[in-house]
């Protein structure tokens, strides 16, 4: 069963830390080693799929029905919802999947401290969607 783990650098209401780009260089560094520590060990037990961090810049595009597709830099999304990355894995079960995002949300942030990160476990669709 292959899932996708949504990273969006957001605490909980009881855990709040600042914005990456407030971090020290250590503390960035250490971030990004446990990701790619986390994302080796998937790579070993082959339940790594693939994995991205995403700039904070983007476009949305629609097809506007003629022409070139609308291109605009809104409408825009709270901070909170900002997807920061993501992680697919293909693992045994749903209880395996909430094990590894419970792993990942522990990465470490400010002072070395988990950020506690709440992810978003979403499955991938595996059949086809019904005709209507």
């Amino acid at each position: 069963m292959k899932y996708l783990m949504l990273k969006h650098y957001r605490g909980t209401p009881e855990v709040r830390f600042p914005p990456m780009d407030q971090w020290t260089p250590e503390e960035i560094d250490a971030h990004i080693r446990f990701m790619n520590d986390f994302a080796d060990r998937l790579k070993e037990s082959g339940e790594f799929v693939d994995a991205q961090a995403l700039s904070p810049d983007g476009a949305w595009v629609r097809f506007d029905g003629h022409g070139r597709p609308a291109v605009t830099d809104g409408p825009f999304a709270e901070t909170k919802d900002l997807i920061a990355g993501w992680m697919a894995i293909d693992v045994e079960s749903w209880d395996r999947a909430v094990e590894l995002a419970g792993e990942l949300s522990a990465a470490p942030g400010p002072q070395g401290e988990p950020i506690y990160e709440w992810l978003e476990l979403r499955p991938f669709l595996t059949a086809p969607l019904p005709a209507d």
